[in-house]
């Protein structure tokens, strides 16, 4: 969001929000190929899984009941997780998009597929050249995905997660075309700027999300969850390695926006010294030091963290589909 709008007093961006809104709604229709106003509803058992990897998440959401629509840039994890969700495809519950999400219009996109690391495919050169020191990433083209279309094609997700490495922005840029949220988004937060991370929260707010939850990810391999299915009977689960968590009222504490970049300062300080950019993760043995001492210590150094936001008002409930 532009510095100008920090100029709005207390509860400006909600208050934005709900101004541009309004101009949307009275004359979005003029612009028919830029805004879908009250033609796409939110759908409330929908979830998307924007980054599917190899279907840590949505093997979860699956089991709450959820329908999943996932998209995937890498050909190798999207034929893997077409095998592995075989039958939940036949039964409509799951969906697969297979490209990378983009705004620039071409039919392709290049994609920097890692030869070790399968979390490290990127559309972006830059996280490309910062990977590179654990080994030098393959250029491929991919399929191009306007995601704004696909929301016109599902129906707006009752929950949105995003983790597609340097392009998480993209898709919530597209939300801008809808006056419908998702209730609950999720996304990666940046783990070497600070400005960069008050940009997303500012992303957010100007989207009319107002609460916040910083979640560790580091310790989310094999915990298990006692959680509910979207039909209320409890639902006992453990995730996945390398899956995101819960999300929406499972996750917490809630925070306002102060309190969560409170929250996000303490967690750079750690970054400074034990974060990817720190001196000692420039040299394997510095690596294989802060693995041994998490380990001796039992708790991440540093880690990695989601930001998940939660919308300030109810943005779906005009022409919700049950």
């Amino acid at each position: 969001m532009s510095a100008t709008f920090n100029l709005i007093p207390e509860r400006g961006a909600e208050a934005w929000t709900i101004v541009r809104d309004a101009v949307m709604m009275r004359y979005g229709p003029l612009f028919p190929n830029r805004y879908d106003m009250n033609t796409t509803p939110t759908v409330r058992d929908l979830v998307y899984d924007v980054g599917i990897h190899k279907g840590e998440d949505t093997s979860y959401y699956l089991a709450k009941g959820y329908r999943v629509v996932a998209f995937e840039a890498d050909p190798a994890l999207a034929e893997l997780c077409r095998s592995r969700f075989r039958a939940e495809h036949a039964s409509g519950q799951f969906d697969l998009i297979e490209g990378a999400i983009d705004d620039g219009g071409s039919e392709t996109v290049r994609f920097y597929r890692h030869p070790t690391i399968s979390v490290f495919g990127t559309t972006d050169a830059e996280w490309m050249r910062r990977n590179s020191r654990l080994g030098e990433s393959t250029a491929i083209e991919v399929p191009s995905i306007d995601f704004a279309a696909c929301i016109r094609s599902t129906g707006m997700p009752h929950f949105m997660k995003v983790d597609i490495e340097g392009a998480d922005r993209l898709c919530f840029e597209a939300l801008r075309r809808f006056v419908a949220r998702p209730q609950f988004v999720s996304m990666e937060s940046s783990k070497v700027s600070m400005a960069d991370l008050i940009e997303e929260f500012e992303l957010l707010e100007s989207l009319g999300y107002d609460r916040f939850a910083v979640v560790q990810q580091a310790t989310l391999n094999g915990r298990v969850l006692e959680t509910s299915r979207l039909t209320g009977d409890p639902l006992r689960y453990r995730l996945d390695a390398d899956s995101s968590g819960p999300f929406g009222e499972d996750v917490g504490p809630w925070l306002a926006r102060p309190e969560a970049i409170a929250a996000y300062r303490r967690v750079f300080r750690r970054y400074r010294v034990f974060g990817d950019a720190s001196p000692i993760r420039r040299t394997r043995v510095g690596r294989r030091l802060l693995g041994e001492l998490s380990k001796v210590l039992g708790v991440p150094l540093p880690g990695w963290f989601d930001t998940h936001a939660q919308v300030a008002a109810d943005y779906s409930c005009d022409g919700d589909s049950p």
